[in-house]
């Protein structure tokens, strides 16, 4: 797949990459130059680990947008299908 940089500098990442990589609207990356490559990664969520119940959660430590509960209920239902993109 191919883009082009605009004069801002700033480029389209396909669909597909985004849905392939889990990259969505709000995702940090950082960008890396190597062997002549440039590197998109996510930057990973910082999060504190706080006791639930019997249970350990993830708490992101930044504020985060509050999932909907369709956006819940898609990401459900991709876990138990086991597909591995999601649609935006």
């Amino acid at each position: 797949m191919e883009t082009t940089i605009d004069k801002a500098g700033r480029l389209v990442v396909p669909k597909a990459v985004r849905e392939a990589s889990r990259l969505y609207p709000g995702t940090r990356v950082r960008f890396r130059v190597q062997d002549g490559r440039v590197e998109i990664e996510a930057v990973p969520l910082d999060v504190s680990l706080e006791p639930h119940g019997p249970v350990m959660v993830a708490v992101p430590r930044a504020g985060r947008p509050e999932l909907t509960a369709a956006e819940v209920d898609e990401t459900t239902a991709n876990l138990r299908s086991g597909s591995a993109s999601m649609s935006e």
